[in-house]
């Protein structure tokens, strides 16, 4: 499978996930080399928060993103009003995500996300779509009474 084929199904994935999470949600049709202007490849929203979303997957290798793309994702968020955020996908892996400032940047200017990185400091799916906090039973009251006598 070609490396944009995969992509492609990748962002569908991405699209579909976070509509089952409660967002509207569109995958931008004009992102990559349909059209000049530079946009984000999913736009996201539930009523409280909106996403500008550049999504990148791979098999294992780093992930990486040009400081342009970058760039570009942030002027339109601000644009928009919305949070610009990266989504990175690695196989067998669920989605992380990543303010573009919290990305590691090389030398040449471009940006990385290596997999370990992935997995210790990105923002996993169901804390992004403010998924179910946990509660611990000891904040809990016991037997309805939250009194302190």
């Amino acid at each position: 499978m070609s490396s944009n084929r995969k992509g492609d199904r990748r962002e569908r994935e991405l699209v579909n996930k976070l509509d089952e999470a409660g967002f509207a949600v569109m995958r931008a049709p004009a992102s990559g080399s349909a059209t000049e202007r530079e946009l984000p490849d999913v736009l996201a929203g539930n009523g409280d928060v909106f996403y500008a979303i550049e999504a990148k997957s791979s098999s294992g290798n780093p992930i990486y993103l040009t400081g342009e793309e970058v760039e570009a994702l942030i002027y339109f968020a601000q644009n928009f009003g919305a949070k610009s955020r990266i989504a990175v996908r690695f196989d067998r892996e669920e989605w992380y995500f990543f303010h573009p400032g919290d990305l590691y940047v090389t030398d040449g200017g471009n940006y990385r996300v290596k997999k370990e990185t992935a997995l210790a400091e990105g923002e996993p799916f169901d804390s992004f779509v403010g998924g179910p906090s946990q509660s611990r039973l000891t904040d809990v009251p016991e037997d309805g009474d939250d009194s302190d006598d």
